[in-house]
Parts: C-alpha cells; sequence; structure tokens
C-alpha cells in the first residue's frame, strides 16, 4: 500500500453527453461562444474553457446515456450574460437569482440547458 497523498483541487476535463454533435457543437461554440479545440466526427468534439477542457461525446454505451452532472460558469455580469444568451434563444429554467448572502459578496445563479437537456448554469459571485 502506499502512502501517496493525492489532491483533486483541479478539473482537467469534464465529459457531457450529446447526442448530436455537430448541433452541440454549433450551441457550445456560435450560442456560448466557446472555443473549439477539434472534433472528431461524428463522435467527439473538444472545448477549452480556461484551464479545463469539455468533452462533447456520444455515450459510449447505454450505462453512460444519462444527462450530465451541472456545470457552473463564472461570469462577472449574470444579468447582462443571462440577457445576451436568453437573445441568442438559450432556455433558462429561472431568471438570475440570489442563492445565498456571504459575508463579503452574494452567489448568484440561473440555469438554463443545452440541446440535449443537459442542465448548465451561470454563477456569479456579486459584491
Amino acid at each position: 500500500m502506499s502512502d501517496h497523498e493525492v489532491n483533486l483541487s483541479e478539473i482537467g476535463q469534464i465529459a457531457v453527453n450529446a447526442k448530436d454533435i455537430p448541433k452541440a457543437v454549433e450551441f457550445y461554440r456560435d450560442v456560448l461562444g466557446m472555443q473549439l479545440l477539434f472534433e472528431m466526427p461524428p463522435k467527439m468534439a473538444f472545448f477549452q474553457n480556461g484551464r479545463v477542457r469539455l468533452m462533447l461525446s456520444n455515450p459510449e454505451s447505454e450505462e453512460y446515456d444519462h444527462r450530465s452532472s451541472i456545470i457552473y460558469y463564472k461570469v462577472d455580469d449574470i444579468q447582462a450574460s443571462f440577457e445576451t444568451l436568453k437573445g441568442r434563444g438559450v432556455t433558462f429554467q429561472d431568471e438570475p437569482h440570489r442563492i445565498a448572502k456571504m459575508p463579503d459578496h452574494e452567489l448568484w445563479m440561473a440555469f438554463f440547458v443545452d440541446v440535449d437537456d443537459n442542465i448548465l448554469a451561470l454563477m456569479s459571485e456579486v459584491r
């Protein structure tokens, strides 16, 4: 047995299921404005989000065919980001709203869906 310390403090990649990769690429690249790294048609596409890579892929098997975990995208101005994405046709589940009041900021969120009904969120720390 090893006593190597494991520290899971940085996300390298997030995988999100997508049934139609070209349609998903269009949504993430053209609607959300993410940087497309490369595609491996017809099964995968990769985007760069800061230091985290986002992989869109067809589910490899039935056991992996489910909605994704919620990915929270940090934005500086949640109201402006909400209005811009709503104007591009993004379907939001709610308006931006305060989740918590912290000592030095408020945490605000707004939830939306992608073309495969995966839930995504905008989050903002408002001073």
